[in-house]
This record gives structure tokens, C-alpha cells and sequence, in this order.
């Protein structure tokens, strides 16, 4: 019946009058949970629009070599889809990618995904009540619009004056060019990062020679992974109560660590020197430890997880340069400090564009300005989800909701929860027949914002370091400054008090451009 209903749906679109209830953004984890989230809920009148042609998300497009999550396997799933057969404790890119597809398949999404169609405009249609959506493969309308694109989905290169001159290869780790034969070549790595601390020991041993730019070096622990054995694995399927309790004891590690990021900095000091002491055992040139050593708090930038990054820097075909590329000539590469490699690849390592999300350039809310627009001087949306101004449209992984160390996962779950109590209120809104959306009131936007950013002045994420949690004006916009648990309390349901209520009449066609309409707002106490 499902897929009766999509491929109705199509048809229609062919005709050109499609309107859906629910639109999502992404297949990533964000939107394929929105969409087993809809069909749980009894809601199949949706689409997952999706620019690639597979699903993934960051997970289908971050392929480079040695990628792989530094979130625990167990916890980094869905609690509803449990997957026991997880091969290592850290499961690399292949494992968690090949997850999303057997996702998709067994909640049967296929037929709701529509491949190749990137979204290339939102716009607000206050008479109607509904987002007019313009794709790649032409317009639809929808009552409600779920942006799950993610964070981590558009990579930032920095403007390099003479990158154009570069006779070589140029790519960014989420755009991994493997047509491109490493072997034997000169590599620069651009950046310190999530990305570049594990590109590095993977290409190592077959370039001829490696550099890294290094404009801020980052904290490094150990990586506690091992192989799952076959017998825990069988175990995990046998007896499901251990799964969860595998899952539970990694969640519940991770609640306990979040007053010392949150709360109590201070506390990371033993953190800090188990990292002090990983780096010492692995690199003994004073002046290479010396340049790899941070000069802020740990915690304040993401912590990074690997056992092989400061070997693979100790050997001698690496070299680190302790300072940012500042312009390339030719096959040379010039650093900030005047240090000159000629290079014969260059990837960039630079990270994604997190608070100022490509998407939001492209969403126009009721006042007629975009989401970009109103996001100048910094992101801000009602429980991570709800921008005042453009009603019905929701964000999963939206303004502080990140985390420093735990499962986004989780956050998400917490969203979909958000998100259901959302079209249930929009559902009661409308039993007498007319229609209704909701717009986030700007007052409950602004008294939810400064709460977060009274929170965060005492969080480690605010002790003086330039990261990419903070935005141009130096606030965190990004992470979430509590508990898992916390977020998951303060998004179970929609408070009614925190929106206005848009309505219009009911009785005619949503899809009809000529239809008319009156908007009221309904202060609701």
C-alpha cells in the first residue's frame, strides 16, 4: 500500500499539482528516522528528498580512507533498529553506511526517497499554509517541511589566493577523488581535524611524501576499539537484554561525563594529562611534541580518538608544519610561517559548513526574508527545532543541539519525538476542518536562547578557544549544554504556549494557486 501511495504520488508530480503532507530533507540519520518516525506515526502521504543518488548522508559521502565513527558501534544506532552484529567497537564508514541501507529496507522508505533531487528552494505561502518546493526534478507543496541535511553535509574550503594555480589534485575529504592513485605522490593534508587524524595514518604508508598543515593542534586520547567477537555478537542476537544493557552501560558512562564539560572544567584535568601521556609515548622529537601540544583546556575543541595519527607523524616520510597554508604557488605550498612543500595532492581536511548551513540560503519564511538572512548575527531556533517566522518547517540537528561527547543519535531520537508531537497538535488543530500551522513565537525563541547561552558561559566549549562551535559573533550556536536525558525531557512535547497559531479556511484545494485564504493568529495561553 505504501508504495501504491509514492509512486500515486509521482504521478501526480508528472501532472505538476503534488502536495504532500510532510516534506523531508536528507536521508541521512536524520531523515530516515523522520521517516520511520511518519510511518509509525500512520503517515505515509510524505517524501525524503534527497540530492545523491543513495542514502547516507555524511555516512555516504565521507568514503576517504580510514574514516570511521568515535562514537561506540552500540550507541551510535538507532534504539529501534539494534543492529547485534556491529564488527568492532568503533565501526568504520562501510559498516555504518551499509546500516542505513538495511534501515531503509526493512522500514521499507525505498518507495518515499526520490534520488538525484536536490532541493533548490523553500518559500512560505501564507494563503495557503503550506511550503512551495522546488526541486530538481520540478515543484511540489507541502503542509510541513523536516530539514534533516545535517551539519556535516557541505564542506568549507578556506580561500586560498593561488589554489587555482595548483597544477596537481585538489579535493576535500567528504569529496575523496578515489579514481586519484596516491601511491607514490607528494601529500599535503590541510587541517587538524576529525577527518584529517584519520586520513593521515591511512595514506601514510604509500605516498612518497606527507605534510601537515597544522594551524591549531587538537587533544588527542586513545581509541579503546577492538574487534566484537563472534562470540558476543552471537550472544547480542541470542539474548537481546544484553544489546541493551551493552547500550545502556555507553550511554550512561557518557551522561556522567557531562557536568565536567558543562558544569566543571576543571575536572578534565586528568583527561587532559592521559592525553599529555599518549603523546609523549608516541612522539619523542621534543619540537614535533612541543608543536602537537594544545595551549587551551581540553574539551574546548572536539576531542580527538586514535591510536595510529602521532605514530604515522613519527615517520620519516611526514612532515608537520606547525602553521596554516597561507597561499599556494604553482606545486608550492607557502604556510603562514613562510615554510615552502611542493606537493602533488593537496586535501583539504577544513570541515564543514555548520553555522551557516548552505539550506538555509535557500528557505523563505513569511516575512519574505530566507532562514540565512535571519541567522546573521547567529543560529537560534526553539529546542534546536523551530525558527520564529517560518511556520512548519522543523530542523533535526538544528541550533544547539550538538554534542561533545555522546551519540547524536540520541539527539535525533529526541527530535522525532518533537516532531511527532508536532503533527499531532497541527492534526488537532485542524479537526474542525480548517487548516493551521504553527510559527514559533519569537519571544519563546529568544527566552530559549538565552537560557542555552547563560548555560554555556560555564562550559568548557567556552574557555577561550577558536572552534567550530562558535559563530563570527564568539557564541556556541552549536552544542547542546546538557544531558542527553535533559534534551530528550525538554523535547517530548510541543508546548502550545511557545507558538501562534496560524489558520485558514479548509474547504478548498491546498494545491490550487488561486486559492484564498485568511491567516489569524490565536494567542494561545
Amino acid at each position: 500500500m505504501a508504495e501504491q501511495d509514492a509512486v500515486g504520488r509521482r504521478d501526480t508530480a508528472v501532472r505538476g499539482r503534488e502536495h504532500v503532507r510532510v516534506a523531508v530533507i536528507g536521508s541521512g540519520f536524520g531523515g530516515l528516522g523522520a521517516a520511520v518516525r511518519l510511518r509509525r506515526e500512520g503517515i505515509t502521504d510524505f517524501v525524503v528528498l534527497e540530492r545523491a543518488g543513495a542514502v547516507g548522508g555524511t555516512w555516504r559521502d565521507n568514503s576517504y580512507p580510514g574514516c570511521a565513527c568515535d562514537v561506540p558501534s552500540h550507541l551510535y544506532s538507532f534504539s529501534f533498529a539494534p543492529n547485534p552484529e556491529w564488527p568492532r567497537n568503533f565501526s568504520g564508514q562501510p559498516h555504518i553506511r551499509a546500516y542505513l541501507e538495511r534501515v531503509t529496507d526493512t522500514f521499507g522508505l525505498r518507495p518515499y526517497i526520490r534520488f538525484n533531487c536536490e532541493v533548490t528552494s523553500l518559500r512560505w505561502n501564507a494563503g495557503a499554509l503550506h511550503w512551495e518546493v522546488g526541486t530538481g526534478q520540478g515543484p511540489l507543496t507541502a503542509d510541513v517541511v523536516v530539514s534533516a541535511t545535517g551539519p556535516l553535509s557541505d564542506p568549507r574550503i578556506p580561500d586560498i589566493p593561488g589554489l587555482d594555480s595548483f597544477p596537481g589534485k585538489v579535493f576535500h575529504s567528504s569529496r575523496w577523488d578515489h579514481d586519484y592513485d596516491l601511491r607514490g605522490k607528494r601529500v599535503a593534508v590541510i587541517g587538524t581535524g576529525a577527518s584529517a587524524i584519520q586520513i593521515v595514518p591511512a595514506i601514510q604508508p604509500e605516498v612518497e611524501r606527507l605534510t601537515l598543515f597544522q594551524r591549531t593542534p587538537a587533544w588527542v586520547l586513545p581509541r579503546m576499539d577492538r574487534p566484537i567477537s563472534a562470540f558476543e555478537r552471537r550472544l547480542h542476537v541470542r539474548v537481546p537484554a544484553t544489546r541493551a544493557l551493552r547500550r545502556g552501560l555507553l550511554w550512561g558512562i557518557r551522561e556522567l561525563q557531562v557536568g565536567a564539560f558543562t558544569k566543571r572544567p576543571n575536572e578534565l584535568g586528568l583527561i587532559q594529562a592521559l592525553a599529555k601521556s599518549h603523546l609523549r609515548k608516541a612522539v619523542k622529537d621534543p619540537a614535533t611534541r612541543a608543536a602537537l601540544t594544545p595551549d587551551y583546556r581540553i574539551g574546548c575543541k572536539r576531542i580527538l580518538l586514535s591510536n595510529d595519527f602521532y605514530p604515522a607523524l613519527a615517520r620519516p616520510n611526514t612532515d608537520l608544519v606547525a602553521s596554516g597554508l597561507k597561499e599556494v604557488h604553482g606545486s608550492a605550498l607557502v604556510a603562514a610561517d613562510g615554510t615552502e612543500v611542493h606537493a602533488d595532492a593537496i586535501v583539504f581536511g577544513t570541515g564543514f559548513r555548520v553555522i551557516d548551513m548552505p539550506i538555509a540560503q535557500r528557505v523563505t519564511g513569511a516575512n519574505g526574508t530566507t532562514l540565512a538572512e535571519e541567522w546573521q548575527d547567529g543560529m537560534a531556533a526553539l529546542r534546536g527545532a523551530s525558527a520564529a517566522g517560518f511556520p512548519n518547517f522543523l530542523t533535526i540537528i538544528g541550533p544547539n543541539t550538538g554534542l561533545g561527547n555522546s551519540s547524536m543519535i540520541l539527539i535525533i531520537e529526541a527530535q522525532l519525538n518533537y516532531l511527532a508531537d508536532y503533527l499531532r497538535q497541527l492534526t488537532a488543530l485542524s479537526a474542525d476542518g480548517g487548516r493551521a500551522a504553527l510559527d514559533a513565537r519569537p519571544s519563546a525563541v529568544n527566552a530559549w536562547n538565552r537560557h542555552l547561552q547563560d548555560r554555556m558561559r560555564r562550559t568548557v566549549w567556552n574557555t577561550g578557544c577558536d572552534s567550530w562551535y562558535l559563530d563570527a559573533n564568539g557564541r556556541n550556536t552549536t552544542v547542546w549544554p546538557g544531558t542527553t536525558g535533559e534534551f530528550r525531557k525538554v523535547t517530548r512535547r510541543v508546548d502550545l504556549a511557545e507558538y501562534a497559531v496560524l489558520r485558514a479556511t479548509g474547504d478548498q484545494d491546498p494545491t490550487d494557486p488561486n486559492r484564498t485564504a485568511v491567516d489569524t493568529e490565536e494567542a494561545v495561553a
